[in-house]
């Protein structure tokens, strides 16, 4: 019996596995593989795949190929607004019913706050969880008068978060700004952000690769995408809606093939430009895990998935 397969005490926090890295690194296979061997379920740790429809361009395993069940997958629309607090219930639930049932929960995926909403005591106001109506006053603000005279009105009700917010940073003045709303600072949440401490029993593996080889995968993973009918994909969704939708229409491979329906762009262009800003975003993606202490690293360079897995099993000790 292995240290995985002890029974936890009645009174203990579930045990959870968390699997992460960079994109293309190969982390749904791994987690579905130790799923598999430790007896558990997946649960997506993944901004993007929790919209439906948004498929083939987020790496979605499909229904058919999924060897053990998958939670929080598809659960909004792209023209939704979805927020991590809103992941953070969703995951919680599923966790809390996968352990319920004596099942591991694999958490799987790259989005660095996705995992952290759902393993680590991060808290996160009611207007973030529910959708602020005072979000487009803001946004309008910004839109007439500037960002600057956003960013002044910030200094005078939070100047604490306003010193450690750009006032270029639209996005996160107006986040700011509805944390105030709902009595909150963000500026002491973001130095709250800093404490690593996990609500589970949680394992985290990381998952790294020699970069050259990373980066080959990822345009293979492209290049595997537009054949699949990537530019379909992105068709349907912009008839649902999705140029309205303000966080699924910023995805990396659905924002770069817009302008090639649309006209104006070249499709080899655009596959060029997703591909970079995959690279891109694998680099922060580890940048990111890096400063986890917490997570244990293993080098899948050389590694088939069944290799990984078993490595990955020889860190587990609760």
């Amino acid at each position: 019996m292995t240290s995985a397969d002890t029974p936890a005490s009645p009174d203990s926090p579930p045990r959870v596995l968390a699997v992460v890295g960079p994109t293309a690194v190969g982390k749904t296979a791994v987690a579905e593989e130790l799923a598999v061997r430790l007896g558990g379920e997946i649960v997506s740790a993944d901004s993007m795949q929790v919209y439906r429809g948004m498929d083939i361009g987020t790496a979605k395993p499909a229904p058919a190929e999924r060897r053990v069940k998958y939670h929080c997958l598809d659960l909004a629309e792209p023209g939704e607004a979805f927020s991590a607090a809103l992941y953070q219930i969703a995951a919680r639930e599923a966790i809390s019913h996968i352990a319920g049932r004596g099942v591991l929960p694999v958490v799987a995926g790259g989005t660095g706050l996705y995992v952290r909403a759902a393993l680590d005591s991060l808290e996160f106001p009611a207007g973030e969880q529910l959708g602020n109506a005072a979000r487009a006053r803001y946004e309008a603000i910004a839109a007439k008068r500037g960002p600057e005279a956003l960013h002044a009105l910030l200094a005078e009700r939070d100047p604490a978060s306003a010193a450690v917010v750009h006032a270029n940073n639209v996005r996160r003045v107006v986040r700011a700004l509805e944390m105030a709303d709902e009595g909150v600072s963000y500026a002491e949440q973001r130095e709250g952000f800093s404490a690593r401490d996990s609500v589970y029993s949680t394992r985290f593996i990381g998952l790294t690769m020699d970069r050259p080889r990373l980066y080959e995968r990822i345009d293979a993973r492209v290049d595997a995408m537009v054949a699949a009918g990537l530019l379909d994909e992105v068709r349907e969704l912009l008839g649902r809606g999705l140029r309205e939708a303000l966080t699924a229409s910023q995805a990396i491979g659905y924002k770069e093939f817009v302008p090639v329906i649309e006209g104006g762009v070249e499709i080899d262009t655009a596959v060029s430009e997703v591909k970079q800003a995959s690279r891109r975003y694998a680099k922060r993606q580890l940048t990111w895990f890096a400063a986890d202490p917490r997570v244990r690293w293993i080098d899948v360079t050389e590694l088939t998935i069944s290799q990984a897995a078993e490595a990955a099993m020889g860190t587990l000790d609760w």
